[in-house]
């Protein structure tokens, strides 16, 4: 095996002073030296002092950084400042909720040198509960290997989960900067138009579940009523267009990679701008104008199915929506 490249580990928080502890002590126990930085979303709770108290006489391999953003940015724009203060050719992602295995690091970066062309590596993950018991063993995965191609076929929108990534440094320093909610999709999008993503099906993170995931606030489902599926829809939607955005930002910025893959990377971003124009849709406009845009999703390979299943909306009132258990039982009577 090729030496490893360098890596700085991104331990992320906001509001996370129950778990940080638990979450620095995994990524000291890395059986690779690493740049450390913990940064802190300016979250105004006591997440930096608990993570001071852990370092205190530490004296292990790691160089650890820890310190706060003058101001709440969010998770796209605190991973941009970052990535300007890291110096790791790779960025390994961990939030201060979750446990790595002491091995993460290291497999994450064996996939680097044994596939140069990879942008992205990512794993399965262990999910667990606010005490830390397990809930599910090896999930959230994805396919070992995911090209422009791979993506556009699988529609759903899934790609690379951002809790379980590592990413070249350049995928964020050398294209435009994120913007928006939520970094999984944009940077796995990236990574495809440069080189391409991949997953481990080992789950080398225990990735949390609680009320304050950003990932159970964007897709909530906490109620089943049309109030919470139009919140929903409308975070949802808005993040496919920033998601769609990013993605034809990142290709004009790149007239040097060959047309075929800046070709891909339009047809993803006009597919994610099509899913959130179908959402809107059913929010907002008479049910006449859904028909145009369904079936224009009923021929997109990616999203004939999701087309297909908001087809059957057409015989419901809106206020039906979000009630999943009630539709089944008005289609089936």
């Amino acid at each position: 095996m090729s030496q490893l490249p360098s890596c700085t580990v991104l331990l992320i928080a906001y509001r996370m002073q129950h778990t940080i502890a638990e979450s620095l002590r995994s990524v000291l126990a890395q059986d690779v030296p690493c740049e450390i930085i913990v940064s802190d979303d300016c979250s105004g709770d006591e997440s930096l002092s608990v993570a001071r108290d852990v370092m205190k006489g530490y004296t292990g391999p790691h160089r650890v950084t820890i310190r706060s953003t003058a101001q709440n940015l969010g998770l796209c724009a605190h991973l941009n400042e970052l990535a300007g203060l890291a110096t790791g050719e790779v960025l390994v992602f961990q939030a201060g909720d979750d446990v790595a295995r002491p091995d993460r690091v290291e497999r994450l970066l064996e996939e680097f040198v044994a596939h140069p062309q990879a942008q992205v590596v990512g794993s399965a993950v262990d999910d667990i509960d606010e005490r830390g018991r397990l809930l599910a063993e090896s999930v959230r995965g994805m396919p070992r290997r995911l090209d422009q191609r791979a993506f556009l076929r699988r529609g759903r929108m899934q790609t690379v989960l951002g809790a379980s990534m590592a990413v070249r440094r350049e995928l964020i320093t050398g294209m435009p900067a994120l913007h928006g909610f939520v970094e999984d999709n944009m940077l796995s999008l990236r990574a495809a138009l440069v080189g391409e993503c991949r997953c481990l099906p080992q789950a080398l993170l225990g990735y949390r579940r609680h009320g304050g995931n950003l990932n159970d606030w964007m897709f909530d489902r906490s109620d089943h009523d049309y109030s919470t599926y139009e919140r929903r829809n409308r975070r949802v939607l808005t993040m496919y267009r920033q998601i769609a955005a990013d993605q034809e930002r990142c290709a004009e910025a790149r007239p040097d990679l060959p047309a075929e893959r800046r070709r891909l990377a339009l047809a993803l971003a006009a597919m994610y701008r099509l899913e959130a124009d179908m959402r809107e849709a059913l929010l907002d406009r008479p049910r006449y104008q859904w028909v145009r845009l369904l079936w224009r999703g009923l021929r997109h390979p990616g999203l004939h199915r999701k087309s297909a299943e908001r087809g059957l909306k057409l015989l419901l009132p809106r206020r039906w929506f979000g009630r999943g258990a009630q539709i089944r039982g008005y289609l089936g009577s």
